[in-house]
């Protein structure tokens, strides 16, 4: 079956969501998402967007805060973008609509790691990103010029002579597989976490858009910064969830199990450095102790006021049994990708009407270590631009596309989860927040064993999304083993130390070597 539109745009988080509601203004859009639209990194996310709306505060100071994060590593040009376009961004939201937080009459600022002012706008006190994306949500269903597909899961991007014309997806409510077309294509489908054990993302954030990009030949760009959010939601079952760093913002210290802070010598901004900083004392904290967590502590701020400036965080933790104006039990957990597919500033990619927004791309801001809350308003300046580029670049798109005959055996559905799981358990042991070379060939040789074990089946979708993967796995590895050197949510214990000699973006491309290019200044 074949469907065309003017836009297609695959996933449905905040940078999705708000390209498929500006583009909406210029021509027809499908929206494909490979579960229900509301399940995305954004919609779970707690802290806010980060934009320079106050008067005390500016674009430049962003700016700085964003590159000291970013370890060195961060383009200059698309972060000059970031700050200086963001404020416009979150003032048409303000104007479609979108309500955030306000105290006496102003927008509510909250202070976040990282940041030297208070910038992060906020909605239902932690619940930004699920109130965003659910205004956008709301726009985009009640647009006549949008069509949204729930269950459709990307399985091939369509590209001839360097051109993209569309996806191959399958319907999972039809059980059928599906082409779809599109003058521009957009890719917007989130980052790699889940593939950890430990993670605060949604289970289906296991990378599909990176091995996608990657088998038609994009370039896979610092795949070796899986950004750890250092406070985690800790219980013995293993569930988790987030606990923003707009916790530690309000005043929270972190303590460990005699209650003594520990960030207070290793950073300026004590707990409210830069999050690999966080996350490493975290780590060797809880290393010395012989620990499966440190704590948050907020016993001495006004309880009152910390569970009405976040209700969901207070919620989630009086049904695990935990007063979260006492203290928290916390661990590290794998957050956000830092690296993905390359972009230029417009989200273009190497393939001619191809597109990447939000986490899945990476254009250059985030670095080695992503500064807190600039996601969410990449997702924004970054989606509208890639639809204003679209309009300059209209490549004629071949039609020429036949059914492949796809199928989906469900009886593989329990074995895909075992083997899953067993994939998490080796990412999150051997190249997870910190690792070695003698680690990471540990994992790269037990997916190596996994890959020969299992029965993979030509376009069978748990065979490709398997493949798919420990294609993602593969090149977060590889991109470690590559970097001889800590640098931000980099770390490496045989190579403990920041290198000069590695002030490059690594890249990634099929059928090619590793290679590093250079810092855009």
């Amino acid at each position: 079956m074949f469907q065309k539109y003017n836009y297609l745009i695959v996933g449905s988080g905040l940078a999705g969501l708000y390209a498929a509601w500006y583009a909406s203004k210029y021509g027809k859009v499908a929206i494909l998402t490979k579960s229900s639209i509301d399940v995305s990194n954004s919609y779970h996310a707690q802290g806010g967007i980060a934009a320079v709306t106050d008067k005390d505060d500016f674009p430049a100071l962003h700016f700085k805060d964003t590159i000291d994060a970013g370890g060195g590593l961060c383009d200059y040009k698309p972060v000059e973008i970031l700050v200086n376009e963001g404020p416009q961004r979150v003032k048409d939201l303000i104007e479609a609509g979108m309500k955030f937080d306000k105290e006496k009459g102003h927008l509510a600022l909250g202070l976040e790691g990282g940041h030297h002012k208070r910038r992060v706008l906020h909605a239902g006190g932690d619940s930004t990103g699920k109130m965003v994306s659910q205004f956008m949500i709301d726009q985009v269903s009640s647009n006549e010029n949008i069509d949204i597909f729930e269950n459709h899961i990307a399985i091939e991007i369509l590209v001839k002579d360097k051109i993209c014309s569309g996806v191959r997806v399958w319907d999972c409510n039809s059980q059928k597989e599906m082409v779809f077309l599109g003058d521009h294509t957009m890719m917007a489908l989130g980052g790699t976490s889940a593939v950890y054990k430990r993670t605060t993302n949604p289970e289906t954030t296991v990378g599909d858009g990176v091995a996608l990009c990657y088998n038609i030949g994009n370039q896979i760009c610092d795949m070796e910064f899986i950004q750890f959010h250092p406070t985690s939601f800790y219980s013995e079952k293993g569930f988790t969830f987030l606990i923003s760093e707009a916790v530690r913002g309000e005043g929270a210290y972190l303590v460990n199990r005699d209650n003594k802070r520990f960030m207070i010598g290793k950073h300026e901004l004590k707990e409210l450095a830069p999050r690999d900083v966080v996350a490493k004392a975290i780590f060797n904290e809880m290393k010395m102790e012989k620990s499966s967590n440190v704590y948050l502590t907020l016993d001495h701020l006004d309880g009152e006021k910390i569970k009405r400036r976040f209700p969901m965080i207070n919620s989630l933790c009086e049904k695990n049994g935990c007063d979260m104006t006492k203290r928290i039990p916390v661990a590290p957990a794998a957050h956000y990708m830092c690296g993905g597919v390359k972009t230029n500033v417009d989200g273009a990619t190497n393939i001619t009407n191809l597109y990447v927004c939000g986490e899945l791309a990476s254009t250059g801001i985030m670095g080695a270590n992503r500064l807190a809350s600039n996601s969410l308003l990449e997702c924004l300046v970054f989606g509208k631009r890639a639809v204003d580029h679209c309009h300059k670049n209209n490549a004629k798109i071949s039609e020429d596309y036949k059914i492949e005959g796809y199928s989906c055996l469900n009886e593989k559905d329990d074995t895909f989860v075992e083997v899953k799981n067993r994939i998490s358990d080796i990412m999150n042991q051997y190249a997870g927040i910190i690792k070695s070379e003698k680690s990471l060939k540990f994992a790269l040789n037990e997916l190596d064993n996994i890959s020969k074990s299992s029965n993979i089946i030509e376009n069978e979708i748990y065979s490709l999304r398997l493949e798919n993967l420990i294609c993602v796995c593969k090149l977060i590895i590889n991109a470690a083993l590559l970097r001889k050197e800590s640098r931000g949510a980099q770390i490496r214990e045989d190579y403990p130390d920041v290198s000069n000699g590695y002030l490059h973006h690594s890249i990634q491309e099929k059928g090619k070597e590793t290679t590093f290019i250079n810092i855009e200044k």
